[in-house]
């Protein structure tokens, strides 16, 4: 009995046409060097060293926003100041406008607040990259607000900047974005007074965080010109009353050279005591205000326009490399997962960052359960002169697989997972069962 059983399983596995020949990590035997090294803390670090790898960037329209426009223009120069000089009259009464309230600086149309972000922040707001802080500015238009890419217009006109502040990381809080940032006005342009006349640059100067005090605007406009203390006259004109400082007076009183300004007021020095010459001057500036209202609404209008045009073609360019992304029509560097995985694949390394064995293994779906082995896990790279070296991660101990997460992997790596020692067993029975069935019932037959 025990011979014609011998006979058959002989029989079988003469009729097989190949025996199952099992895959596995062999030092000799091969047309290429084989060195296998085990993968600890040190061997790591040793492996990421060895080899430099800058991982592919994304297009850079991925880095860009819609929010860079060529700006407002500019309103255009200040008409020139009367320049007759007509006789003074022989006193001039001072006369001193009510000191105004003070209070911290309101934030207006067509200031630029500038926003200093943390590089986690500024890619959640405006999907670039990074590894450092970026300071972005943006305008507040006509309606009193703000655009941020990613979290909408913010309405910020006549707070302060710290009720701005506040404002801000509110709506980065309700939209699960790092609030870590700072707001500071990096352009005001809302509030400004004009100052002309008997100065060296007649100039529209701004109205800052500082309370503008008469001296310091005059020196922003570049000082007195030619202006003779006893025939010269500051004229004030603040909503629709003109107020009159001799400069005699001026010159001797700290009190009035630190007079406190506010917006809207205009400046007039005045050398020939003229209230119709200066009256008229007021009345240039309110129609240049006209003209750059206008003007500004403009521009506001161009620039929404070229935003608009610039975020249709980065969407476009976007959508393009998806595409071709999922043609694959786009060089990428890959690494090959074979062996006892659940799902073996071809793994793409990702834009921009490196990945790791961990990665890989868990992109693959792990370790098969029923067939792989995790004590024989490996990472084979081939190097320029043929050598292949074979990192080996021995995952039955799970502590190990704290290795795999520092493990970077490099282009056409490939990460082979050996199979059990039963699994191998199994194959080969399956391989010859039906041989031995197929076998014994020719026999029986007989």
């Amino acid at each position: 009995m025990r011979s014609a059983l011998f006979a058959i399983v002989l029989g079988a596995l003469s009729g097989c046409g190949s025996v199952y020949i099992p895959t596995d990590v062999k030092t000799s035997g091969s047309d290429q060097a084989v060195h296998v090294v085990v993968l600890s803390a040190e061997t790591v670090r040793a492996a990421n060293a060895a080899s430099s790898y800058a991982p592919r960037d994304l297009p850079s329209q991925f880095n860009e926003t819609a929010g860079f426009g060529s700006g407002l223009r500019e309103a255009g120069a200040l008409p020139e100041s009367p320049i007759d000089q007509q006789a003074a009259p022989p006193t001039v009464a001072l006369s001193v406008p009510p000191e105004t309230a003070s209070g911290p600086y309101r934030i207006g149309v067509g200031d630029m607040l500038g926003l200093t972000t943390g590089a986690t922040t500024i890619g959640a707001i405006d999907g670039s990259t990074g590894s450092v802080d970026r300071r972005q500015s943006y305008m507040v238009q006509d309606d009193g607000a703000i655009t941020l890419p990613s979290v909408g217009r913010i309405p910020v006109q006549g707070k302060t900047v710290a009720e701005a502040e506040a404002e801000i990381f509110k709506q980065l809080v309700a939209r699960q974005i790092d609030p870590s940032f700072s707001v500071e006005v990096s352009g005001f342009n809302s509030q400004r007074i004009s100052v002309g006349g008997a100065v060296r640059t007649p100039a529209l100067v701004p109205v800052t965080l500082a309370q503008p005090r008469l001296n310091e605007v005059l020196a922003q406009a570049g000082g007195l010109a030619d202006a003779d203390p006893e025939y010269s006259t500051i004229r004030l004109y603040r909503d629709g009353t003109l107020y009159q400082i001799p400069l005699q007076d001026y010159l001797g009183r700290e009190d009035l050279q630190r007079l406190v300004l506010a917006d809207g007021d205009s400046l007039f020095v005045d050398t020939s005591y003229e209230l119709d010459r200066a009256q008229a001057y007021f009345e240039q500036q309110l129609q240049l205000a006209d003209i750059q209202q206008r003007n500004r609404a403009q521009a506001i209008a161009e620039l929404q326009t070229e935003i608009g045009i610039r975020r249709s073609e980065l969407e476009e360019s976007r959508s393009n490399f998806r595409d071709q992304l999922e043609l694959d029509a786009v060089d990428r560097d890959y690494v090959y997962v074979i062996g006892e995985v659940d799902s073996p694949i071809r793994f793409a390394l990702p834009f921009g960052q490196q990945a790791s064995l961990a990665d890989a293994m868990a992109e693959a779906g792990g370790i098969a359960p029923s067939t792989g082995d995790p004590s024989q896990i490996y990472v084979l790279r081939s190097d320029s002169n043929g050598m292949v070296t074979a990192w080996h991660l021995d995952g039955s101990n799970a502590v190990n697989y704290v290795l795999a997460t520092q493990f970077d992997l490099r282009p056409d790596d490939v990460v082979f997972v050996a199979e059990q020692p039963i699994t191998r067993w199994n194959r080969v029975v399956q391989q010859i069962v039906p041989s031995l069935i197929s076998s014994g019932v020719a026999a029986a037959s007989r």
